[in-house]
């Protein structure tokens, strides 16, 4: 799998890569949306390629402590196979150079699959912290 920073031509095929994966998709995943992630973060943001299509995906945010993974994604039919694990790693050592010394992320609390592929790839879940949101502009 070849490894690149993904770029707004990208969205499409990424867009339609998370839907198949069973990511949910809200508007603050809208195209306008995502470029603006991508202009913060043009280093952080990858796709992992094979034979000229997309095939993994993942957007890396860092607000200036920490590294915030979102949206890691394989393509269903080639889960299991390590690219999931390769664009992680990947994501990692970019965090490491820019001097991230932690990465968070959320999993929905019934995604066993995916807490057991953060857990074997070194994640934790933490039971002293309690996930709070508030809603400033409606994402309907």
């Amino acid at each position: 799998m070849r490894i690149r920073e993904m770029t707004i031509n990208d969205y499409e095929e990424v867009y339609r890569l998370w839907a198949s994966a069973g990511i949910t998709l809200k508007k603050s995943d809208e195209r306008e949306e995502i470029e603006k992630m991508l202009k913060r973060n043009p280093n952080t943001c990858l796709v992992g390629e094979k034979d000229g299509k997309i095939i993994a995906a993942v957007m890396g945010g860092f607000d200036g402590r920490r590294g915030y993974i979102h949206h890691l994604a394989v393509q269903p039919s080639l889960q299991g196979q390590g690219y999931g694990g390769q664009l992680l790693k990947e994501l990692e050592r970019r965090f490491t150079q820019m001097g991230v010394k932690k990465v968070h992320l959320f999993v929905v609390d019934t995604n066993k699959e995916v807490i057991g592929f953060y857990e074997k790839n070194g994640y934790i879940q933490r039971d002293e912290l309690i996930p709070m949101s508030k809603t400033l502009l409606d994402e309907i």
